[in-house]
Order: C-alpha cells, then sequence, then structure tokens
C-alpha cells in the first residue's frame, strides 16, 4: 500500500513536471515570437526612415524565423485546447502585420514615398502589434496559470505522500525523501525559468536602447549630411548660375548699346528680358539664403536672426519683437540656433494666425537660452498638431547638440517654444 501510494505521487509529480516544462517552452516560445516580431518591425522601420538596404536583413531574418515560432506555437496548441481560438487571433494579427510591413517595403522599394509614409502614419501597424501583444499575453498567462495549476498538482501529491508517511516510520522517511526530491527540482526550474525571463528581458531592453541609439546617431548623421548638401548647392548656385545670369546680363546691356536708340519693340522686349535677369538673380539669392544663409557666415549670428526676423516681417506682416544678446558660439551651434528659430517663425506662419512674435535670445556663462513666443490661436501640446515632425525636428537638432526642447502651448493661448544650449560641446559616453 505504501509503495502504491509513493508511486502514484511520484507519477503525479513526473507528469506535472512535464506539462510545466511544456508550458515554459510555450511560454518561450511565445516570447521569442514577440522578439522576432520587433525584430522585423525595427528591420523595416529602419529601411523606411533610411533606405539603406541593410536594414532589411534582420527583417528577412525574423520573417523567416516567425513562421517557425508559429509552427511550434501550433504544436502546442492543437485544435480543441481552450488556447487555440487565441492562437488563431494571434495567428491572424501577426499576418495583418507582417502584410503591413511588406507592403510598406514593397511602396519603399518602389520609390512611391506618399503612400508608404502615410501608412507609417497611420494606426494601423500599432493595432496589430497591440493585439499581438495582447492575444501574446493571454497565451503567457495561461501558460503560467498551468504552471501554477501542476505546481499545484505537485503539492497535492506531495501531501498525498506525507498521509502515507503517518501511517509507517519507513514509509514517511521514504514520502520525505521523494519530497525533498521533488521540491529540489521545482525549486530549480523556478530559478532557472525566472533566471530565463530575466536574461530575456535584458536582453531585449539593450537591443531597444542600442538600436533606439544607433537611430539617432544615423539621423544627426543625416542632418549633418543635409545641411553639407545645402551649402554645396548654395555655392554651385552662387558660382554656376550666378555667373551664368550676370553674363548674360552683361550680354544685354552690351547689346543695349550696339543697337542705340532700338525700335519699340525690341526695346521693349530687352527691357523685359533685363527685368526677367533681374528676377532670376534676385530668386537665386533668396534661394542661397533659404539654404545656406550667407548673413550667418559674415554677419554673426545676431545680424542674421535680424535679418531673418526683419524679412519675416515683411513677407508675412507679423510683428516682430526682439531682445537678441551677442554669444560666442562655434558655427554648428550657431546654425541650430538659427534653424530652430527659422522653423518656430514659419511655424507661426502657417499655423499661429498670430499678430505678434517675440524672439530672445539670452547668454550665459556656460549655456544660452533661445525663445520664441506668439500669441497666436496656440494648440493642444499632448496631442499636437500638423506641424509635429517640424517640432520633433528642432528638438532632434537641440538634443544632438547636448541641450534640451520644451514646447508650451494652450488653445487660445498663443505658443512658447524654449530651448538650452550649452555653449560648448558636451562629451557622450
Amino acid at each position: 500500500m505504501l509503495i502504491g501510494i509513493n508511486e502514484t505521487g511520484h507519477l503525479q509529480s513526473t507528469r506535472a513536471l512535464t506539462q510545466i516544462e511544456e508550458h515554459t517552452r510555450a511560454r518561450h516560445a511565445v516570447n521569442r515570437l514577440l522578439q522576432h516580431m520587433l525584430d522585423a518591425e525595427t528591420g523595416s522601420r529602419g529601411y523606411l526612415l533610411t533606405g539603406d538596404p541593410r536594414y532589411l536583413d534582420p527583417y528577412n531574418t525574423a520573417l523567416a524565423e516567425i513562421n517557425q515560432t508559429l509552427d511550434q506555437l501550433r504544436q502546442f496548441y492543437r485544435p480543441g485546447a481552450p488556447e487555440f481560438a487565441t492562437l488563431a487571433q494571434l495567428t491572424l494579427n501577426v499576418h495583418r502585420k507582417l502584410t503591413e510591413m511588406e507592403l510598406s517595403v514593397r511602396m519603399r522599394k518602389d520609390g512611391n514615398e506618399d503612400a508608404w509614409k502615410f501608412v507609417l502614419r497611420t494606426d494601423y501597424g500599432k493595432e496589430h502589434m497591440d493585439a499581438i501583444r495582447a492575444h501574446a499575453g493571454r497565451l503567457i498567462q495561461s501558460a503560467t496559470q498551468g504552471v501554477v495549476d501542476e505546481q499545484h498538482q505537485v503539492q497535492q501529491s506531495l501531501e498525498f505522500a506525507r498521509v502515507g508517511i503517518a501511517l509507517v516510520t519507513i514509509a514517511a522517511l521514504s514520502a520525505f525523501y521523494l519530497y525533498l526530491r521533488q521540491s529540489t527540482r521545482l525549486k530549480r526550474a523556478g530559478e532557472q525559468q525566472q533566471a530565463a525571463l530575466q536574461q530575456e528581458r535584458d536582453q531585449l531592453e539593450a537591443q531597444v536602447r542600442e538600436r533606439t541609439a544607433s537611430l539617432a546617431q544615423l539621423a544627426t548623421h543625416l542632418q549633418q549630411v543635409r545641411e553639407e548638401e545645402r551649402g554645396h548647392l548654395a555655392r554651385e548656385l552662387h558660382d554656376e548660375l550666378g555667373a551664368l545670369l550676370t553674363a548674360a546680363k552683361l550680354d544685354v546691356a552690351r547689346l543695349k548699346s550696339k543697337l542705340g536708340v532700338p525700335p519699340p519693340e525690341i526695346g521693349e522686349r530687352l527691357q523685359h528680358l533685363t527685368e526677367s535677369l533681374n528676377s532670376g538673380i534676385a530668386l537665386k539669392r533668396r534661394i542661397i539664403e533659404d539654404l545656406r544663409p550667407s548673413s550667418l557666415a559674415n554677419l554673426g549670428l545676431t545680424a542674421a536672426l535680424e535679418i531673418l526676423a526683419r524679412e519675416f516681417s515683411e513677407h508675412s506682416g507679423i510683428e516682430v519683437a526682439l531682445s537678441l544678446e551677442d554669444a560666442e558660439l562655434d558655427e554648428p551651434r550657431q546654425l541650430t540656433v538659427y534653424r530652430l528659430v527659422q522653423e518656430s517663425l514659419t511655424n507661426v506662419g502657417k499655423y499661429a494666425e498670430a499678430r505678434q512674435v517675440e524672439i530672445t535670445l539670452r547668454d550665459y556663462s556656460n549655456h544660452l537660452e533661445v525663445e520664441v513666443r506668439d500669441d497666436g490661436k496656440g494648440f493642444d501640446a499632448a496631442q499636437g498638431k500638423p506641424s509635429t515632425h517640424g517640432l520633433a525636428g528642432m528638438r532632434h537638432r537641440v538634443e544632438a547638440a547636448g541641450g534640451r526642447l520644451s514646447v508650451e502651448s494652450q488653445p487660445g493661448a498663443g505658443t512658447r517654444i524654449q530651448a538650452i544650449m550649452p555653449k560648448a560641446a558636451v562629451a557622450t559616453a
């Protein structure tokens, strides 16, 4: 009888441990699926944002791993299992998310910029990822509950063995030994499970930090390349196109001098040609100033901001009040401040419906403050507005220079944009 009691308890515990192992493997498979989905989404978004085909390598690898992991999950949750419906919903949302990523990548490859950017800005992909996390969470919860139930079954088996122990001293000692052995195995399994989960969490957090830092570095590099390209284009326009327009204008002047008093029709044509050339030269200068403000390099930050404010006021009819202190900055920081004010004024002209703008530049011993305030209609800063990407670009510029940007706005109360930046480069780890 005692042998039967001990064997029954042992078999039930072994079966429970086997089920615990099955539930643990199922939970690990679900976690791997989430990891692969994260890898696929990170790779696809990296390719969409940069166009670099190297980001497609982790994306394609994750696609293959996702299908294999889904096949493993189908082995754990066969038809008739309580979790089969949840797995079916998870599989459906995974395929929908993969379809959305494949469509975006294909449109990016085909050069359909507006289409993939539209898909990227919608909540379609986020809804699928939220659904995937929700269904995966249910499967993990079910597996965890299965582990708890099987542990409870093991405890019941141990209690049954303890009853047999009470009958005879020898049987009691034998059952106690089994109890210790099973407890040790359960503890070891629990510790291994916790260690595996902690390792997976640490790996996920490290990967997220690493990829976020890589994307930030890439964005900074692209911004620097953009400024360099704009400077190169400005120089080309100034040297090449400027020379052509000036030569054409000189040719027209020489033609006028040789013709003396030309017929009225020819005189009108020559006058129209001269005016067109003057307009082309003026347009060339405006384009060059937009690409790379010469006033910033020739006159300094304060004078460049004054010219920018005056031109904005003349163009928009909005009054601009200036309070600028002279600040000694290197060229990249001067350009950062200039672009910040320029983008702020652009947003005011497009969206604010303001009557007055105040631009303030304060110089301190080791940092400076830049503030652009308007009395326009404002917006809900928590909800954002159509110029959110412009604000994101300003924030990235300021943070890349080691500073921080704050945006304060309420509907009907105007908008205040403030940047605080160090005057010297900040070393990064």
